[in-house]
């Protein structure tokens, strides 16, 4: 078993900071395994009849486990989970808890008391570059085609069955137990035109009538993606003047072996691989402790940037993702830099193993290796969860 030692890091930090603490993260992506990871954790099952009867009682339960450690795995399964969470933390403010599951959401019904102020919230990405190296495979061109679920990644064989299987295990048990959405097929063939189109300008329109709903269907069911972290929507960024896109949202799809697998990609073409590092690179970027925003900038004669960090309305970091490094062209990057000219310029490269600073037509940039974007950035403390779910 690959020890995941960066995300263990994170959840033990941040059980020093908090008692409780919410892991999600799409289905199959290692939630169970990493919990069972952890030292000197007892894990319940909450899909488990015999584990719910248990929890029934949550004082009695707790009295039982005081100043332990403590996994309740797929928590959204017990009836009153927020109750639980709030008594451990009140009541018994040595015991740590890891609550797990598929989606912030599918917890929400269920949260009848609020929680703020009481835990942080982990989102378990697909599998980052610290990833790759504790499953000692650094090869990113299998992780960008196999994508970065442990099981699909690992399998010796392209997992072709297991993306469709993948996606009926996810509509009957988050979409239907948790959302109880309607029309199958109509909900599947939006997924997989989302694959098709991930990282493009999503338009409503076009996907309603291509899967035969309305367009506050189509927004639905792109909120239900989102709540699940299969999509991801970044907005432009803007000061809203007259040649910058202003309102038209980008979509991304959680994972690059499901993305290649829709686009019947089999084989890694240069032209296959920058698309997808450039989504490799924003899972990277989700799965680092950042308050920053993220959004994208793209002006109306077609200059684009791919992401934009942002803090407090300014541009702290723009942000280049390129497969090559002697690729690279700086039209987009002058074109942004025009009107913003704060900030720093990154070039997030795969071919090369340092960080190389550059002055290119009197811009700064900085080139770096897409396994250390995590010291290009500034990291600030974890964002602390204290909405109600």
């Amino acid at each position: 078993m690959q020890t995941r030692k960066y995300w263990i890091k994170r959840i033990e930090d941040l059980w020093g900071k908090r008692p409780i603490l919410w892991l999600s993260g799409v289905r199959r992506s290692g939630k169970t395994t990493l919990a069972n990871m952890l030292s000197q954790v007892e894990y319940f099952d909450c899909e488990l009849p015999k584990t719910r009867r248990l929890l029934e009682d949550p004082e009695a339960f707790l009295a039982n486990f005081k100043d332990r450690r403590i996994v309740l795995d797929e928590i959204h399964h017990i009836d009153n989970p927020a109750q639980l969470l709030k008594i451990a933390h009140d009541h018994f403010p040595g015991t740590r808890i890891l609550a797990t599951g598929s989606s912030t959401l599918a917890a929400s019904s269920k949260f009848k008391d609020t929680l703020a102020g009481r835990k942080y919230e982990l989102r378990l990405t697909p599998m980052n570059c610290a990833d790759l190296t504790d499953f000692q495979n650094s090869n990113l061109v299998h992780r960008l085609m196999r994508g970065g679920l442990p099981p699909f990644f690992l399998a010796e064989d392209a997992p072709l069955h297991d993306y469709h299987e993948w996606l009926d295990a996810f509509w009957s048990r988050d979409i239907q137990e948790l959302f109880r959405l309607e029309k199958r097929q109509s909900f599947k063939k939006f997924f997989e035109l989302l694959m098709l189109d991930s990282g493009g300008i999503f338009e409503a329109s076009r996907f309603a009538e291509n899967c035969e709903i309305s367009r506050t269907t189509v927004s639905t069911y792109l909120s239900v993606l989102e709540a699940c972290h299969v999509a991801y929507v970044i907005k432009p960024f803007s000061s809203r003047k007259g040649y910058e896109i202003i309102s038209a949202p980008k979509a991304y799809m959680f994972d690059t072996g499901f993305v290649a697998h829709y686009r019947d990609w089999t084989e890694a073409r240069p032209e296959y691989l920058g698309d997808l590092f450039e989504h490799f690179v924003l899972n990277e970027l989700q799965s680092l402790p950042m308050l920053m925003k993220l959004n994208y900038w793209r002006d109306k004669r077609g200059h684009e940037i791919d992401f934009v960090l942002t803090k407090g309305g300014k541009v702290a970091f723009a942000i280049e993702c390129k497969w090559s490094y002697d690729k690279f062209d700086p039209k987009n990057l002058m074109a942004f830099r025009g009107h913003y000219s704060e900030g720093k310029n990154l070039v997030v490269c795969q071919n090369i193993d340092r960080k190389i600073e550059r002055t290119i037509k009197g811009l700064s940039v900085t080139f770096v290796p897409v396994a250390k974007l995590s010291s290009a950035v500034e990291w600030t403390s974890p964002k602390m969860v204290d909405r109600e779910i």
